[in-house]
């Protein structure tokens, strides 16, 4: 009875090992396939990752440049607008492997009285580029700095040239010429399609820019589609209140004349005199013309069909320009081809908007005295081509609009540098019946004209080649600080001392708003601004 009850004991014991061994075994094979499972997935999930990822971002080929493969559509970019701008544009970003087409009003050369001076900051950019040679063939004259003229006396600001090859300088051109040649270079490359039409707006779906609508050369209404589109059309657009704020100021208007086969006292300089009661601009566009353009304060001109402006040009404008240039600036008054355009000033205020982009003058402009429009659009064609470069595939708008936004930010310390020069400088030179702003206008001149750094630091930043904000700000007051030692010496008188301080309050009323409507963080402190590193590193 012992013994049979202790051997089914026994078999019971036997059957529960059994089965808890064959339980451990399957709880560990559980684990295991567990394991191997979750491992699988997680390695599917890490491919899947990195391929969605190499539709945002591609690998540069052996040139540093990325060539779309595959990507649907049969355009990357379309750009409206086939001016200076544009046309580079459409170079740079086709030369990249890019599939551009560009939609432009008049394809036909274009006769403007702006856009005829580029500084030596720009031609570097052009050079960046692959464009330098736009300027040949077009008779473009080299120039290597500006002649300064006051009240009978006169000095020379050279560009600080020095450090550069000695191909390096400004260049003045007819414009039309220069951005044909554009054209020319942009519409060789295969991958350009290039057309004339007027764009009537954009096309958006879901607050996404998916293209354009536009009228061709014969009053056919199409549309076009692309993952981006770039709007560059010109100081006047009719796109821009799409896609910016634009606050648009005409603080004055440019009346352009040509005086024909006489050189310029200073060879190779543009002439700026300072005159009442703005300046007046000459330089030469081709080897047998000068242009002359003559700013006229307000948003009118005299009338030209009654004589009115002939005879504001002889008896005001004539007796203060260089007596060298009279007798010529009187011909080309009675010649009567007297050409009016209004001066344009306006910040860049965009509101990011996936899809697209503002580019050049309808996006940002500052008064043409300086003539540094053309190194602003170039060097934000830079920025964006090096932005672009490392993208793979451009359909994922509100990505690409968010990885943009860094764009609007980079560009600022270039950009603004040169657009508050631009203000202040145009407010500086003006006459003015107010006594501290005359004492500002004498001191700029005879700050400028004591040469070395005051006068290479100041002609570097007007030429693009040291955009630097804190750098135009210490030249400013440096003027007005100038100005007011001039006031206080040799005897300090209290009129003397009120008129210092008026002076330097006219300084700062000068350019402090210049700089708020400019953005002081973004111009002074990019780095502080999130968008800054949305972007990678730029080598």
């Amino acid at each position: 009875m012992n013994s049979s009850s202790s051997t089914t004991t026994t078999d019971t014991l036997h059957s529960f090992m059994e089965a808890s061994a064959l339980l451990i075994d399957q709880y560990f094979l559980g684990w295991i396939f567990a394991f191997l499972f979750g491992f699988l997935l997680l390695l599917n999930f890490k491919r899947k990752r990195e391929k969605n990822n190499s539709t945002e971002f591609g690998t540069d080929d052996s040139n540093g440049y990325y060539t779309p493969e595959n990507i649907a559509g049969s355009t990357d970019v379309i750009i409206v607008g086939a001016g200076v701008a544009g046309s580079a544009l459409a170079y740079t970003l086709a030369k990249d492997g890019r599939r551009v087409d560009v939609i432009e009003r008049d394809l036909t050369e274009q006769d403007r009285i702006v856009g005829e001076l580029l500084q030596p900051g720009g031609y570097l950019k052009l050079i960046e580029l692959g464009l330098e040679d736009c300027v040949n063939e077009i008779d473009a004259q080299r120039v290597f700095g500006y002649a300064l003229y006051m009240d009978g006396k006169n000095t020379r600001l050279s560009y600080p040239l020095e450090k550069f090859h000695s191909d390096v300088a400004g260049r003045s051109f007819h414009n039309g010429r220069f951005v044909q040649r554009m054209r020319e270079k942009a519409a060789s490359l295969p991958n350009v399609r290039m057309e004339q039409g007027t764009v009537t707006s954009l096309v958006e779906k879901k607050g996404i820019v998916k293209g354009v609508q536009y009228k061709t050369k014969d009053g056919q209404e199409l549309s076009a589609f692309a993952p981006l589109t770039i709007v560059c059309d010109g100081c006047f657009s009719n796109l821009r209140r799409s896609l910016c704020n634009p606050k648009v100021e005409v603080p004055s208007c440019f009346v352009g004349l040509i005086l024909e086969n006489i050189d310029l006292p200073h060879i190779n300089h543009g002439h700026v005199i300072l005159a009442d009661p703005s300046p007046i601009l000459f330089y030469k566009i081709s080897s047998t013309e000068i242009r002359c353009l003559v700013d006229v304060p307000g948003q009118k001109v005299p009338c030209i069909s009654n004589g009115e402006l002939a005879n504001y040009l002889k008896t005001v404008v004539a007796p203060q320009v260089p007596k060298q240039l009279y007798n010529s600036f009187i011909a080309a008054v009675d010649k009567g081809n007297i050409r009016t355009m209004p001066n344009r000033s306006m910040p860049a205020d965009p509101h990011p908007t996936p899809g697209a982009l503002l580019l050049g003058d309808a996006f940002n402009m500052r008064h043409p005295l300086t003539g540094g429009g053309m190194t602003v659009a170039l060097s934000d064609i830079v920025l964006i081509r090096d932005l672009l470069r490392p993208l793979r595939d451009l359909h994922d708008s509100s990505t690409l609009c968010k990885y943009l936004e860094s764009f609007y930010t980079l560009r600022k310390p270039v950009a603004s540098t040169i657009n508050t020069l631009a203000g202040a400088l145009y407010k500086v030179f003006c006459a003015s019946p107010d006594k501290a702003r005359q004492e500002m206008r004498n001191a700029c001149f005879d700050y400028l004209s004591l040469g070395g750094i005051c006068s290479q630091g100041p002609i570097a930043l007007l030429s693009g080649l040291n955009p630097r904000p804190i750098s135009l700000f210490l030249h400013f007051f440096a003027v007005a600080i100038y100005g007011v030692g001039r006031l206080l010496i040799p005897f300090p008188s209290p009129k003397r001392m009120w008129l210092g301080a008026r002076l330097i309050l006219g300084a700062s009323g000068i350019i402090f708003p210049i700089i708020k409507s400019e953005g002081l963080r973004q111009m002074f402190f990019p780095a502080t601004v999130p968008a800054y590193y949305r972007a990678p590193p730029i080598h």
